[in-house]
């Protein structure tokens, strides 16, 4: 019974680190739209700019550049699919990893409700402390990718880089909130059958 139960537990572990895969990438998007919009507007830098900047990590950062100028010269929309779908898979697999390790963390803690939802912020926000300062400095020495990835938070503005990883964050935490009923139900289904 015992091992049964264990191998249940392994299980759904597993099950949320995929859907924690999952949301992260739903994250992930509404993070990089974010990012876009704030380029397109108030940053004025262009809105695929955020792609190419996270494409500079592996290829060259001239697309980033070009696309910098181009707003300043009233063109906010330049786009080269290459580099921006580059931009955008990576963007899409960090995502995808930041959220397994969330899926992970609610699996083994049954993470659910409100708390789940502010827990989810808060993991955003250190995911941008954990990229800023250990992951992007890695990876711009590792695949030389340079100033333009090691100090990405500053030249993406820290105010809009926190907003989006806190927009990251709350779209992990909406699983764990919206998660709620569905332990709920499962209680209630165990205390029936236990009164059976």
């Amino acid at each position: 019974m015992e091992t049964r139960s264990t191998s249940r537990s392994t299980w759904m572990n597993w099950r949320d680190v995929g859907v924690g895969a999952l949301v992260g990438i739903v994250a992930a998007v509404a993070m990089a739209v974010f990012a876009m919009i704030a380029g397109a507007t108030y940053r004025g830098t262009g809105f695929f700019t955020p792609l190419y900047h996270i494409a500079s990590a592996v290829i060259d950062p001239k697309m980033m550049m070009d696309s910098m100028e181009a707003a300043m010269d009233d063109d906010a929309f330049l786009l080269s699919i290459g580099p921006a779908s580059i931009g955008i898979i990576l963007h899409l697999a960090t995502g995808a990893f930041w959220g397994a390790l969330f899926g992970l963390t609610v699996g083994i803690t049954r993470l659910h409700g409100v708390v789940g939802l502010i827990i989810g912020v808060v993991y955003g926000l250190a995911v941008m402390l954990a990229m800023s300062f250990l992951a992007l400095p890695i990876i711009a020495s590792v695949f030389g990718g340079g100033t333009p990835v090691s100090d990405m938070p500053r030249l993406a503005g820290w105010g809009t880089f926190t907003i989006e990883h806190a927009i990251f964050g709350l779209v992990l935490g909406l699983w764990p909130l919206l998660r709620r009923s569905v332990v709920t139900e499962s209680q209630h289904g165990t205390e029936l059958t236990a009164q059976r």
